[in-house]
């Protein structure tokens, strides 16, 4: 507890909108935010946002700096954390030095899949005394619902590349890979690796572009199907769609998009549901993947 009497929450942000849409809940409640922005994938605007607010304090730090994480939440008495935000799985493999903490983490990981390295983040973490805890805390009115959630509801093509997307994405969920499958008339035209989900839909939409229109057997109508892992620890990596989700979508005329409801997070509503109606995308949320 701060003198005053407020928690602190610590706030481990990667890029995007996420962080600040969970600062903004959290000050909220009236929690002290302390912020460790990652030098190579934070937003700038967090130090503005510090500056206006006197209940943010931001500490920036480089990816693989462990061990200083734990030595500013300790400082800051911060005794529950949450992660929020994307840090592109490349910079993992390319940008990151690791203190020595890390590098002993990772040592002794299995794989270096994004569950089993920030798991084990998290083991590292509550051994400290630092709770992570889930990253849809704070902000569960943003969790897609069950059900159609645009005017137009998938047609019967569209409902059955969502059945075998589903399938495809559950298997490809097991095994940690990623969380984005693009079906085409029952065929899979891309997998989410470590690319992300935009690039992956719009992989597909280039590839769909590139076939000779005469000659293919495929209907050029995309379907994206977003899942949740089955056993989705939703302390990090929770699926998230957006703007740029619909953006990428529309380049590369994906007409359908399925995601999990209650286990998937959409952000800016209106607008992306705005940007579904005027490129008719349908957009459903199933229950029950």
């Amino acid at each position: 507890m701060t003198e005053g009497g407020s928690e602190r929450l610590g706030l481990i942000a990667g890029n995007g909108r996420f962080p600040f849409l969970l600062l903004d809940a959290a000050r909220a409640e009236g929690l002290h935010v302390v912020v460790a922005a990652i030098r190579e994938e934070t937003d700038p605007e967090m130090d503005r946002r510090a500056e206006a607010d006197r209940g943010i304090t931001v500490h920036w730090l480089s990816l693989g700096e462990l061990s200083r994480l734990i030595e500013t939440f300790h400082a800051e008495d911060v005794r529950r954390a949450v992660m929020a935000g994307q840090v592109k799985h490349k910079q993992i493999f390319s940008s990151i030095r690791p203190d020595w903490r890390l590098a002993k983490l990772l040592l002794n990981l299995r794989t270096r899949s994004t569950d089993m390295l920030l798991g084990a983040v998290a083991k590292v973490l509550a051994d400290e005394g630092i709770e992570l805890i889930s990253s849809t805390a704070f902000l569960e009115p943003l969790l897609a619902r069950e059900g159609v959630l645009t005017r137009r509801a998938p047609n019967e093509e569209e409902r059955r590349n969502i059945e075998y997307g589903l399938s495809v994405a559950r298997s490809l969920a097991e095994w940690d890979i990623g969380q984005t499958v693009v079906i085409a008339a029952q065929a899979c035209v891309a997998v989410e690796a470590m690319e992300g989900t935009d690039a992956t839909i719009e992989r597909a939409g280039a590839l769909m572009a590139s076939l000779d229109a005469e000659a293919s057997t495929l209907d050029r109508a995309l379907t994206v199907v977003k899942q949740a892992k089955p056993k989705q620890d939703m302390r990090f990596d929770v699926p998230v769609i957006g703007v740029r989700t619909m953006e990428s979508m529309i380049r590369a005329g994906a007409a359908c998009l399925a995601v999990e409801a209650d286990r998937t997070l959409i952000f800016d509503l209106i607008t992306v549901l705005d940007m579904a109606e005027s490129a008719e995308i349908a957009i459903v949320a199933v229950s029950g993947i």
